[in-house]
């Protein structure tokens, strides 16, 4: 797909990597939609950067969670824009979810995580996807990570969303092909957490096979080549530095 004068929108488009995601759709001459939850100063910041490469752009509030909020906001795009011809899925929540646990708040964490990383982009991409077809072609880009193949302690809730997000990319491919292409994209360390240490981030960095960080940017280059790699569909490209298989270095040495 030819990205430029394409309309797109990204779920947590404001800020980290789904900014990255953002401007690079922008410099790709694509008119952009920042979807954010609460960072709404960071969206309209992120907006007037799109904005002074020269394309399009809009900010719209909505906690893609919720069915009737993304109706209001497919509204609003297509009201702007008439509908849209990529959507990438990057919003996502770090909510803690152990196995066992006696904390009663555990369950509602449970259903935020989930309903964010797994109906969040069904909603989406089922009220989005009939305008994609009737203009012709489309390409859906979903965002999971390395936990669809390592589980991560604590965090069960965030691996199950995420293997359930590439499940639906997988759907959604044979559901949607010839037309739209639905592909995804599991970074690793592309960036810190907040407040980790330098020490941490080296420690964090000596686990994948070339010993660093990746940027942002790293993964919206792989988003990139999805939208435009016309014979691609219903693949996941991992942007890890060779994270997966980093854990046998010690064994290989």
């Amino acid at each position: 797909m030819e990205i430029r004068g394409k309309i797109a929108l990204i779920t947590g488009g404001a800020h980290r990597v789904g900014k990255a995601i953002t401007l690079m759709l922008a410099q790709a001459g694509a008119n952009v939609v920042v979807n954010y939850h609460s960072s709404a100063a960071e969206a309209q910041a992120t907006v007037a950067e799109a904005e002074a490469l020269g394309v399009a752009a809009m900010a719209v509030q909505c906690d893609v969670a919720d069915r009737v909020a993304v109706e209001r906001m497919v509204a609003a795009v297509t009201e702007r824009f008439g509908g849209v011809d990529i959507i990438v899925n990057s919003a996502s929540y770090f909510g803690k979810t152990p196995i066992p646990s006696s904390d009663p708040t555990i369950y509602a964490r449970w259903e935020r995580v989930t309903r964010l990383l797994i109906d969040g982009p069904f909603f989406l991409c089922n009220m989005l996807v009939p305008g994609m077809l009737e203009r012709g072609g489309g390409a859906i880009v979903n965002i999971i990570d390395l936990s669809v193949w390592q589980p991560w302690a604590d965090f069960t809730a965030h691996a199950v969303g995420k293997s359930g997000l590439l499940a639906l990319t997988r759907q959604l491919a044979f559901e949607l092909a010839p037309t739209v292409r639905v592909n995804a994209v599991a970074p690793g360390m592309v960036l810190p957490p907040p407040g980790v240490s330098e020490k941490r981030q080296a420690a964090m960095a000596a686990r994948n096979l070339l010993e660093r960080w990746g940027s942002p940017n790293d993964v919206a280059n792989a988003v990139k080549y999805l939208i435009e790699a016309d014979f691609i569909t219903g693949e996941v490209i991992t942007v890890d530095g060779g994270e997966r298989y980093g854990m046998n270095k010690a064994k290989h040495s």
